[in-house]
């Protein structure tokens, strides 16, 4: 059974959330806003229907800024941005389409509008293609890709772990609404290999651990109902 609800929130109540938690919707805000508006523009989740950009990447960003205010950390716009734009290197086709003019690439677009620090993180927590990887089949090449990853996010700063475990948790709450889906296994395989233990490493974040957990066993439970 489905405990938690699904995160959902629209532009506005994004921006509105933002405001109300102190920060300032500056110029390079409303410039990751529309470019993950550009990118993300109609695509759908796994379940075909829900809203990409009003169901992950607002509650990620969201999710973020929580962490940021809860543990009296600093957080600028530019923690912000990276979060709103933390998928926007995944749609390759669509970035080619809607930036081909930018004959310098993608990612260099993303460093001149927006720093290279923004560009950097994205760069980060890109998934690289699986032909990439070594392997004699897909699955050895994303159990290389998978090892690859991991050391990508042991070595990375604290903004890249902290939007990575919100968009983990994300993921996971959401699948949940798709109980056949095949990424359940992986979520479920993943979590176990890597990304519970990656909450207690340090700098450690125990509410990720605690709602990771929480979102792990359902998960799993789900996987037992389908599996009976």
């Amino acid at each position: 059974m489905v405990k938690s609800e699904l995160p959902s929130a629209s532009k506005e109540e994004f921006l509105s959330f933002l405001a109300n938690h102190g920060l300032r919707i500056d110029n390079m805000i409303e410039g990751a806003v529309e470019t993950a508006e550009d990118v993300h523009a109609g695509l759908k989740r796994e379940d075909g229907t829900s809203s990409f950009l009003e169901t992950h990447t607002w509650p990620v960003t969201m999710d973020v800024v929580r962490h940021y205010r809860a543990n009296n950390r600093n957080i600028t716009s530019v923690e912000v941005v990276s979060a709103i734009l933390h998928d926007v290197m995944e749609d390759d086709e669509r970035i080619l389409n809607l930036y081909e003019s930018k004959s310098y690439g993608f990612e260099a677009y993303l460093a001149y509008r927006f720093g290279n620090k923004v560009q950097k993180i994205a760069s980060d927590l890109k998934i690289q293609p699986l032909e990439n990887f070594p392997g004699s089949t897909d699955a050895e090449r994303q159990t290389a890709r998978f090892h690859d990853y991991c050391d990508i996010l042991l070595e990375a700063d604290y903004d890249v772990k902290v939007i990575k475990l919100a968009d983990r948790l994300n993921n996971m709450n959401f699948i949940k609404r798709v109980p056949n889906h095949d990424k359940i296994r992986r979520y479920l395989r993943e979590a176990e290999d890597f990304y519970i233990a990656y909450t207690i490493i340090p700098p450690k974040m125990p509410e990720f651990y605690k709602r990771l957990r929480q979102e792990y066993e359902e998960l799993r439970t789900i996987k037992q109902v389908i599996t009976a």
